[in-house]
């Protein structure tokens, strides 16, 4: 099951990154900012006139499975918190040292 989280979290990392990116290349509305900064012009002049449409399903596609990613590792991970084995996940009992009783001072030898 952790084999499959981890494969899960890999996947909602990379998704993420994906999804930053796809919304920094989208265009402004104002025809300006960070959109134009960092690649909106290559955008449109690689996917041609439908660039806000390509962008905008591919940011739609990305933030659902983003969210479908999400859940899915909540829900894993509730699962393997619920049923983890209590002999192997827990820590060892260690017992505490059993306390001594302290003991009588001998009685010192008498003097003559």
């Amino acid at each position: 099951m952790s084999i499959l989280l981890g494969i899960l979290t890999l996947a909602l990392v990379l998704v993420s990154l994906f999804l930053v990116l796809v919304v920094l290349m989208q265009k402004a509305k104002s025809d300006g900012g960070v959109g134009a900064a960092m690649g909106g012009g290559m955008a449109e002049a690689t996917f041609g006139a439908e660039t806000g449409n390509v962008l905008s399903t591919a940011t739609i596609r990305a933030a659902v499975l983003f969210f479908i990613l999400s859940i899915s590792l909540y829900l894993g991970r509730l699962y393997q918190h619920k049923h983890a084995v209590v002999s192997g996940g827990a820590l060892p009992n260690i017992e505490a040292p059993a306390k001594v009783a302290p003991t009588a001072p001998a009685a010192a030898p008498k003097k003559p």
